[in-house]
Formats: structure tokens, sequence, C-alpha cells
């Protein structure tokens, strides 16, 4: 019989597999990143528990085109300074991705929280603009000039902060117990510039990260980048705290009767 492809992989396939998947070469990346202050109220109003907020209201987008060998990637995220314990990081509350390999494989191995969407970057000469959008609606839009370079930063690790799930089959809860997963990544950097811009946060219902506003604006920049990670479950999480905002992960429809903050003058 002809080889069926669906059929079980033989023993030495799968350590093919994983011997290929461990020597994969630097993949560099072209974006730009943006870190502004925000009300804190907002930020520890989306961290479920165990996370708490660190000294800080930061918010960080990244918008970058990675150069996966004939596969080319448009990866972003818009992420929220948290803590876990002592140890301080990200909770990327929307990661939009322009192929579904990079969204399955995150949100099946470590619980990111990945969408299908558009993530562009642009530069004609100093001008830069980049942006995510989804459903028609660029939710976040990075703008401005380059102003110069920057010095290249010594390699650095952080941790983001995942929760992986799966939903209940008959919609109540999960199947199985929440997990908490540490993400880290080790990051170096050959080319950084500075530049000088504004971000544009558009109302979205499916992605309403206009709720977190740039209320002073820290830092944008642009360069290039690669990184490795690799996660580990820090612990078991309550159910029912996580369930309520189980949301952030989907497009529901029921988002639409969520009406945006209001704002004080």
């Amino acid at each position: 019989m002809a080889r069926v492809r669906y059929g079980a992989r033989t023993e030495e396939e799968t350590a093919a597999t994983r011997t290929a998947a461990a020597r994969l070469p630097d993949v560099w990346s072209t974006g730009v990143t943006a870190l502004w202050e925000t009300d804190p109220d907002a930020v520890a109003a989306v961290l479920p528990p165990p996370l708490t907020p660190t000294g800080s209201p930061l918010v960080r987008v990244s918008v970058s085109e990675v150069a996966l060998p004939g596969y080319p990637l448009g990866a972003g995220s818009v992420a929220v300074a948290a803590a876990h314990g002592a140890v301080d990081g990200w909770y990327p509350l929307v990661m939009p991705m322009t192929h579904e390999r990079a969204l399955t494989g995150g949100r099946e191995v470590f619980g990111e929280p990945k969408k299908l969407g558009r993530v562009t970057v642009e530069r004609e000469g100093p001008a830069v603009r980049a942006a995510l959008e989804r459903h028609g609606i660029a939710f976040v839009e990075v703008r401005g000039t380059v102003s110069g370079a920057l010095p290249l930063p010594e390699p650095s690790s952080r941790t983001d902060f995942y929760f992986k799930f799966l939903p209940a089959v008959d919609g109540r809860g999960f199947d199985g117990d929440p997990v908490l997963v540490h993400c880290v990544r080790h990051e170096r950097v050959r080319r950084l510039e500075r530049i000088t811009g504004d971000v544009v946060l558009r109302e979205s219902a499916f992605d309403p990260v206009a709720d977190l506003p740039v209320l002073r604006l820290r830092e944008i920049t642009a360069g290039e980048r690669t990184s490795d990670q690799s996660g580990r479950v820090a612990e078991r999480v309550d159910a029912r705290a996580l369930l309520p905002y189980v949301h952030q992960r989907y497009d529901d429809p029921l988002q639409a009767h969520d009406a945006p903050p209001e704002r004080s003058t």
C-alpha cells in the first residue's frame, strides 16, 4: 500500500522532525516597537490572577516582519507589564499573525493569544509606518520618522506570561485545569534606530486595545532582532478566577455589546 501521510509516523521520522527543529538557523525580524505609560487601573483590570501589576503601568506593542525561509511572516503583539510573584514580565493581550501555521503552534503549545490578522511594516526613506489590523480596522498604528541610530543593547531575556487552557466541550468552563506558562525569550539585536512619532489606537470591538490609552509615550524604535524561546508550566491556576478573562482570547460576538469606558475630561 502506498504511504498514507495522515498515518502514524515511525519513531525514526518523529526523531528526525525533532532534530530538524533543534537546528533551525537564526531567524531575523524587522520591526517597530512602541512603549507607553497608560492608566494603571486599566492594566490591573486586564490581568487574570495570579498575575499582578508592576510598579509601572506600561504597554508594549511590537509589529514585525519575520524572515522565515520561504515563508515570510507578519507578527504582532500588544502586551502589558505584569508580575508573577518575584518574576516581572509581559502579559500579551493579542498577538496578530498573518499565517495559520504560526497561530496554531503558539496557541496549542504555549497558550499564546494569537489571532489571524494583517501586520504591516512600511518604510520609505526615514518615514516609518507599522500597523496591526483585524476586521478592516487598524486598531494599532505606529508612525514616525527615523531620527538616528541607537547603541546596540547586549543580548537580553524577557518573560512573557500565557494561560494555556481548553474550553469545555459543553461550553461551561474548561476541559482540565488551566496552567500559567512562563515563556522566556533570549533576544539579540543587530540594528536599532530611534523613531520620533506617535501611536494611534482605534476603536475595535474585537481588539479593544484603545482601552489602554497613550498617556505618556516612552519610546518608539525600529530594528532587526532574532530570538529563541523556551517555556515551562509555572503553576496550575484557579479555573473560576480565570474564566471571566477568557473572552480576551476570542472574537466573541457578545463583545459588540461592551461599551468603551468613559474617559474623564
